[in-house]
């Protein structure tokens, strides 16, 4: 059952925000698979990440907050792919919600908001790795064009099993 509809904003993440998008991702680090990471972070362990998503480029961090309180609902961002020069082209996007905030759009509000970012960036493909099972998630990329390109089996350990991960792909 979907939660009443919140009054939402979308804007670009901002240094103010460390803290709670730290508590946010260190939530899924320690109680879910979502996250390969295995130990939690500190705020100051995760700043470099959020000033590597800056209000322009293809490297973006889009936060959802309550209209109201300003409360943040979670998060979506643009990251590189890889490291080497020739996928500069190519992104890797992912959505974070807050706990006690899914079931409300949120996610759909935030990937419309990074896609729409990026639309006048050169950017040629988005990629989406899902840990499975996750259909949330998987239902989410679909919406927004995504499509399976391939599934890494067993690819990785967390709490004591393997996880695979399903790698979903978009063109820009």
């Amino acid at each position: 059952m979907r939660s009443e509809p919140t009054k939402t904003q979308v804007r670009p993440g901002i240094e103010a925000d460390l803290d709670t998008l730290t508590a946010i991702y260190n939530h899924y680090v320690r109680e879910t698979a979502i996250t390969f990471d295995t130990a939690v972070f500190t705020p100051e362990e995760r700043r470099p990440w959020l000033l590597s998503h800056p209000e322009d480029g293809p490297h973006r961090l889009m936060v959802a907050t309550d209209a109201e309180s300003q409360e943040i609902l979670g998060y979506a961002t643009s990251s590189p792919y890889r490291p080497k020069p020739a996928y500069a082209t190519s992104v890797e996007t992912s959505v974070y919600v807050a706990p006690g905030s899914g079931r409300r759009g949120i996610g759909t509000l935030l990937y419309g908001a990074l896609f729409d970012a990026l639309a006048g960036e050169d950017v040629h493909r988005a990629y989406a790795g899902i840990a499975q099972p996750n259909e949330a998630s998987t239902r989410l990329h679909e919406r927004f064009g995504f499509a399976h390109v391939g599934t890494y089996r067993e690819v990785g350990r967390k709490f004591g099993r393997y996880w695979d991960v399903a790698w979903y792909e978009k063109p820009l």
